[in-house]
């Protein structure tokens, strides 16, 4: 079981192109939320997966507990939280598109806070647990993720870290690293992009920057780099190109690749010699995920 700390939420999607934000005319729904996005793509790479977290009793919140329940994600330990309205972002592109986030609603504090009555059960049950940094900006959250990795730990189950770093949800962009660089060591795989991989390692050259994360105590280190594919370094040692495709979005791809990673190590029995084996797989679903506006592809 793969379990992934963290949020599910509504990604209102404009499906266009937009010189600027205020364009928009007209927003689709799709089911997101980065660790949302991981437990899907493990769960379609063959892995049990499990989302711990919340949502809101409206119909937002039913409607992606649902979307999830389908896919064959374990959604026992999503609490619905009275009263919550359930987060929304809106996402618009631009002409090269690049996605940009304007979320409203509150939930991923309210929802942690839900989800730790469940700890206790989803670590019994925990293989590896997944998390990344957006559970890592507010106290309840931040508080919750590092018990959880704690307890994770002590069980011998495996750490994933995705710090997944977005400027738009820290003010203090220094902070988020400086926490980040708190939770590498002990794990199996962090993973970054190259701008996150930099802003965490100071490394320029997305192998020098795998190294780094290795040399923070990582067993392995992933930087995924778009269509130039991802390199890692550590316990195994690899490059993989990514396949082409016909670019739709970007959004969720790092997720996608990510949950099939983590699926991936799970059929090699978590040996960090054989992380390689675990690329392919990855790659191709990170491509995959460029097909379709929606994050879930």
């Amino acid at each position: 079981m793969i379990v992934c700390l963290g949020e599910a939420i509504v990604d209102l999607v404009c499906e266009r192109e937009l010189a600027e934000p205020g364009e928009a005319d007209h927003f689709v729904p799709h089911p997101g939320g980065a660790l949302a996005n991981v437990a899907v793509a493990a769960r379609r790479a063959g892995a049990d997966a499990a989302l711990l977290g919340g949502v809101g009793d409206d119909a937002w919140g039913s409607w992606l507990r649902e979307k999830l329940w389908q896919v064959g994600v374990d959604v026992r330990w999503m609490e619905t939280i009275e009263g919550l309205a359930t987060p929304v972002a809106f996402v618009t592109f631009d002409w090269e598109r690049e996605p940009s986030f304007a979320v409203y609603g509150e939930g991923i504090a309210p929802a942690m806070r839900a989800a730790a009555g469940n700890l206790p059960d989803a670590i019994a049950a925990a293989d590896a647990l997944v998390f990344g940094s957006n559970t890592l900006v507010g106290e309840p959250e931040r508080e919750l993720t590092i018990r959880a990795r704690r307890a994770a730990r002590d069980r011998g189950a495996q750490i994933i870290f995705d710090p997944n770093l977005r400027p738009n949800r820290w003010r203090d962009l220094n902070r988020g690293v400086r926490l980040s660089h708190e939770l590498i060591d002990g794990a199996l795989v962090v993973r970054s992009n190259e701008w996150e991989a930099r802003e965490l390692t100071g490394e320029a050259d997305p192998a020098a920057a795998a190294s780094a994360l290795c040399e923070m105590g990582a067993q392995l280190g992933v930087v995924t780099m778009g269509e130039k594919g991802v390199v890692m370094r550590g316990a195994a040692s690899a490059e993989q190109a990514s396949p082409a495709v016909d670019v739709v979005s970007p959004l969720g791809a790092g997720d996608a690749f990510m949950g099939a990673l983590v699926a991936g190590l799970a059929r090699v029995e978590w040996d960090a010699a054989r992380g390689a084996e675990a690329l392919k797989g990855a790659v191709e679903a990170g491509a995959r995920a460029c097909t379709g506006w929606g994050a879930q592809v």
